[in-house]
This record gives structure tokens, C-alpha cells and sequence, in this order.
């Protein structure tokens, strides 16, 4: 490097940028996204856990709906806690302590002696996983290689997908092996059981390099160094003590560009929850198992054990799904699989209401399967993926935070309002309701949503900036 010439930050990141992915961004991007797991598990095991709980935690519809959704509510409230403090004090504390928070909330919710202490808990649950979905997607955005951003970034979603189907499991096992315990001991080793991974979260991301851009963006050189010779990026301190940091914005103000940027990921955040794909998972084995597609005698705990199986095969579904748009979403792009994914989610949702009228019950589980295929490899990682790349550095902490706000808001709203709408509407119209959303959601992205696949993070927020055609496809 030739003496006193200045380096930009964006000369340094285009190396990150250009590099390939190594085992160790794999690993990475696994540990960053536990919080998805921990996610995906806590929306299945409560619909299981819930039917075996004392009577007096069942006090009407909304407090059902409360029960299943209060976590998306302290979600909510922790992605606004994220995106307060993400960007002051970097991306690694805070996935510490949400995996710390998360521990804490999955203990108490498995000794809980009351109503009002297992909301609390779930509450604190809530708070861990919405402020890591605020920070992981952001996290893995500012060290992903662009031409792989989009399969990294999408393993939050197939996190969630694991968690879903990793609850399931444990349901089945503690119902089929322990029976005679489901209603004092199973119920409360479903929630409990969670604080493993929580724990082993916690330990290791200790170990995680914080983010290289936001380092750089602080003027903390030295620990820049660290992080980039730990993702294989060769510089050294000489060059960095060159790498011209730009002013602090000494007021947060939203350009016209984050503006376009916040209006198409807060929408797609929005619509990604009002179409009803947590439904299957808060609510599948107590659905399944009132419309008696599986008959298993008398027994309670065995009916329900066999709703949550069948609810696994939709789960597995969900994995295998989401495999598919982790080989695609860097090839076809964020924009062509959204859209497919909008159009299938749309036509099974009809399918679903045509055959719950027509009294054909397994109906409903093909319409829950298909609906999940499409949402999985089209939209629920596309989400996550946009969500963490499309504002700049210096603000995508906030910006992120308030985009993963407006998913667990939307979360919360139809998750809670789903139990009334089965009383008054019943499920066949309900379906056709998220058939309805569904198109909407198609129309509205096809219409604002550009294409970003092979941009850096840089380039995106550019784009934003300047405008764009959503007819470019490059």
C-alpha cells in the first residue's frame, strides 16, 4: 500500500464481499441463528403443551390466544429494544445476552406455578427472540459474501423450520413414552426443554467475531483486524490505520432511499404474518386433532399425540421446503421466488376452503401442506433475507429492529385473532381469508419489490438511494 493513501471502508469490504463461504461462516451463520430455532420451537410446543395444562390456565379465547402468541408480543417489544441498542453496542453483545434471556424465560415457563407467571415467561421469551431476530439476519449480512448472501441468510428461516419440527419431536416422545405424565410432567419438559440450545448459544457466542463493518464504522481498528482474519480476509493494521472513517450522523434521519428500503421490507414482514403461516404450527395439533381425522379411542393424550405427528409430517414439509429456496434464493433471486411463493400460498388457501365446505376434513391438511411449500422456499426466508440487507451499515441495527417490530406485531395480531375468527367465520372461510391476503401480498411486491441478488449491502442501499425499475431482473 502505497504511503499515506487513504482506504475506504467499502475497498475493504468489497474482499469480504468477493470471498467464498468456509466452513467457518457455515458455522457461523448456525450459531447466529439459534435464536431461529428457538424461535420455531416455541411456536410449536405451546399448541401441544397447552392442552395439558391445569384448568385454570384456560380462561376464554383471547387468553388462549395469548397464551399461544404472548411471546410475539415481548418479540415485538424486543426487536424495538434491538433496534435501540444494536447499533451502540455492536451485534455480538446483543445475540449474548437475547441467548442469555431466552434461557432464563425457558426455565421458568417449565416450573411455572401459575397463569400470570407462565405469560410473564413466555413474555421474556418473546423479548429474547425478537431482539435476535433483529440483530442475526443484520449480523450475517455485513460478513456473508454477496454472491452467497442469500443461502446464509435464509438459514434463519430453515433454523425456524428445525425448531418447529424439533418440538414436534419432543411432544410425540414425551406423550408416547410417558402418558401418565402428560398432564403434570410432559407439558412443562416441552417448554423446558428449550433452555439447551439456549444455553449452548449463550456459551458460544461468546467465541463469534463481531461485525468487520460495523467495527470499521466505529473507528476500532485493531478489533476490526480481529474479525477479519478470523473470516479469512488478509489486511493488516497498517492498512486499516488508513481506512478513512466517515463522520458519526450526529441525528438519526431517514433518507429517501431508507424510506423506499423500510416501506418494502415492513410490508413484506407484515404480509408474511397476516397470510397465516403460524397458524399450522401455533394451533396444528389442536386443529387437527377437534376435526377427529385420527381416531386414537378415548384417549386424550393419544389423540393428541397423533395430531402432533401429523403435524410433524407438515413440519418436515417445512424443512424440506426451505431446503429448496436455500438452492435457489442466490440463483432465481429474492423477488421471482416471493412472488411464486405469494401465488401458491394464494391458490391453496382456496383449495383448502373448497374442501373443508365439501365436509373432506384431510382437506385441510393438504391445504396446510401445500400452502407450507410455497411460503417456505418463496417467502419466509426471503423475509429474513431483505431484512438484513437492504439499509445501510450505519443504521441497519435500527432500521432492522423496526422491520422485525412489524413481524412480530403482525405475528401477534393474527396468531391472537385466529381462535375468534374459527368461532364466528370457521376455518373454511379463514382459509380463504389468508387466500385473499395472499393475492394481495402478490400485487403489492409484484409492483415495489426490485431484484437484489449479486449486490453488495452497499449496492442495495445505493439503489435505494438513486430508485430503481422493478422490471430489471440483473
Amino acid at each position: 500500500m502505497e504511503q499515506g493513501k487513504q482506504v475506504s471502508i467499502q475497498d475493504i469490504m468489497s474482499r469480504l464481499d468477493r470471498t467464498k463461504a468456509t466452513r467457518f461462516y457455515w458455522l457461523l451463520t448456525l450459531l447466529s441463528t439459534i435464536g431461529g430455532f428457538l424461535f420455531g420451537y416455541d411456536t410449536s410446543n405451546i399448541g401441544t403443551a397447552m392442552v395439558f395444562m391445569p384448568a385454570s390456565y384456560h380462561s376464554g379465547a383471547l387468553v388462549e390466544g395469548y397464551l399461544v402468541s404472548g411471546a410475539s408480543l415481548g418479540a415485538a417489544i424486543g426487536a424495538l429494544i434491538a433496534m435501540a441498542l444494536t447499533d451502540r453496542y455492536g451485534r455480538k453483545s446483543m445475540l449474548i445476552f437475547d441467548a442469555a434471556l431466552y434461557t432464563v424465560g425457558a426455565v421458568l415457563s417449565a416450573v411455572t406455578v401459575d397463569l400470570a407467571m407462565l405469560l410473564i415467561s413466555r413474555t421474556l421469551i418473546g423479548l429474547a427472540v425478537g431482539a435476535d431476530s433483529a440483530i442475526a439476519t443484520a449480523y450475517i449480512a455485513e460478513y456473508a459474501p454477496k454472491g452467497e448472501r442469500g443461502s446464509l441468510g435464509i438459514l434463519q428461516q430453515w433454523m425456524i423450520t428445525v425448531g418447529i419440527l424439533g418440538a414436534y419431536l419432543v411432544g410425540m416422545a414425551t406423550l408416547f413414552f410417558a402418558p401418565g405424565l402428560a398432564y403434570t410432567v410432559d407439558w412443562r419438559l416441552m417448554l423446558g426443554v428449550a433452555a439447551i440450545p439456549s444455553l449452548i448459544g449463550l456459551a458460544f457466542r461468546f467465541m463469534m467475531p463481531e461485525s468487520p463493518r460495523w467495527l470499521l464504522l466505529r473507528g476500532e481498528r485493531k478489533k476490526a483486524l480481529d474479525a477479519l482474519n478470523k473470516l479469512g480476509i488478509q489486511t493488516s493494521e497498517q492498512e486499516l490505520s488508513a481506512v478513512n472513517i466517515p463522520e458519526e450522523r450526529k441525528k438519526f434521519t431517514l433518507t429517501k432511499g431508507m424510506k423506499r428500503a423500510l416501506l418494502v421490507a415492513g410490508l413484506f414482514m407484515m404480509f408474511q404474518q397476516i397470510t397465516g403461516i403460524n397458524i399450522p404450527f401455533y394451533y396444528g395439533p389442536t386443529v387437527i386433532s377437534s376435526l377427529h381425522i385420527f381416531r386414537a379411542g378415548s384417549s386424550v393424550v393419544y389423540s393428541q399425540a397423533y395430531a402432533v405427528a401429523a403435524s410433524s409430517i407438515l413440519a418436515v414439509i417445512n424443512v424440506a421446503a426451505t431446503y429448496i429456496g436455500f438452492r435457489l434464493i442466490d440463483r432465481l433471486g429474492r423477488r421471482s421466488l416471493a412472488l411464486t411463493g405469494y401465488i401458491g400460498m394464494a391458490v391453496f388457501g382456496f383449495v383448502g376452503t373448497i374442501l373443508l365446505l365439501e365436509h373432506i376434513l384431510i382437506g385441510l391438511l393438504i391445504a396446510f401442506a401445500g400452502f407450507i411449500i410455497f411460503f417456505a422456499f418463496g417467502v419466509g426466508g426471503t423475509g429474513w433475507i431483505i431484512q438484513g440487507e437492504y439499509f445501510p451499515t450505519e443504521v441497519r441495527g435500527r432500521l432492522a429492529g423496526i422491520v422485525a417490530f412489524i413481524d412480530w406485531i403482525a405475528n401477534f395480531a393474527i396468531v391472537e385473532v385466529f381462535p375468534l375468527l374459527r368461532i364466528t367465520i370457521g376455518l373454511a372461510y379463514t382459509e380463504a381469508l389468508f387466500g385473499i391476503l395472499s393475492v394481495a401480498a402478490f400485487i403489492v411486491f409484484y409492483f415495489i419489490m426490485p431484484m437484489t441478488k449479486g449486490k453488495s449491502v452497499e449496492e442495495i442501499a445505493e439503489m435505494f438511494e438513486k430508485g430503481y425499475s422493478v422490471r430489471e431482473r440483473a
